[in-house]
């Protein structure tokens, strides 16, 4: 075993002893996160992170731009390496997986996109049936794929725009279909990237209240990348605030916001 190899599997064991040492037995994670550590030459993104995520749970990490946020959901989903520390997902560790199991566990995982990122040349209908292609082992026979994706539009109230284009959609109106098509293969994990930005107030509040119902619906864990203070306030049980490269503080909206920490007060300053 080359010495690379050798300082990973060291990285990862003493990761999952200090894990061990920290963890509440009396919830059940279906994400843990333990001293991870990314760097791009002398960008060190981040410096040991540590995060949990509970089953149903509704989690809001905040943090500044550039502050390792995209970085730790990329980790997360096994798209780039951490140089070291540990990742779990739903009892997995990513970095043992190999490629085709670690698609499969992805299919359990749902990610709303910061942009949307439906296809342009498809109508609603074959943007919400595209990841059905993708995964038919998880769906099964699939004779008619229509009741799934009506039932999918049905539960962001876009029944509606089934034969439309994505040019004919508001900015709010793609944002749902994205989350219906996020919905479509029943994640256990919705992983929400700045689900409200560029949205105006009320279709930011629409994208809210919909988010709590689909999670109270499904009963899904979801973890919220966001800067919106607001979106954070409403929608979180429970936040970490990422500065620095790590958790630099973590409770609930009212726990944060009452803090005297010049650090922790930066995010809740108008």
């Amino acid at each position: 075993m080359n010495s690379d190899l050798m300082e990973k599997d060291t990285s990862i064991a003493l990761a999952k002893e200090k894990w061990k040492s920290n963890t509440d037995t009396n919830r059940k994670a279906v994400i843990r996160i333990k001293d991870v550590r990314k760097s791009f030459g002398d960008n060190h993104v981040l410096n040991g992170f540590n995060m949990e995520l509970y089953e149903g749970e509704n989690l809001v990490v905040m943090g500044k731009s550039g502050s390792g946020k995209s970085v730790m959901i990329k980790c997360l989903v096994g798209l780039i390496a951490a140089d070291s520390g540990y990742i779990e997902v739903m009892g997995k560790e990513i970095a043992t997986l190999d490629r085709q199991t670690l698609d499969e566990l992805r299919s359990d995982i749902g990610f709303l996109f910061q942009g949307s990122a439906l296809y342009d040349s498809m109508t609603v209908r074959e943007n919400l049936e595209f990841p059905m292609r993708r995964h038919r082992e998880k769906l099964g026979v699939v004779s008619d794929t229509t009741p799934l994706v009506i039932e999918a539009l049905e539960n962001v109230g876009l029944a509606h725009t089934l034969d439309l284009m994505p040019a004919e959609l508001s900015g709010g109106m793609k944002r749902r279909v994205a989350l219906a098509r996020t919905l479509i293969l029943k994640p256990k994990i919705i992983l929400y990237d700045e689900p409200t930005s560029g949205l105006d107030p009320i279709t930011a509040k629409e994208i809210i209240e919909l988010m709590r119902s689909i999670q109270k619906k499904y009963g899904t864990s979801s973890l919220i990348i966001t800067h919106d203070v607001d979106c954070a306030r409403v929608i979180s049980e429970r936040m970490i605030l990422l500065v620095d490269g790590i958790n630099y503080a973590q409770g609930t909206y009212s726990e944060l916001s009452a803090s005297t920490d010049a650090k922790v007060e930066a995010f809740f300053k108008k």
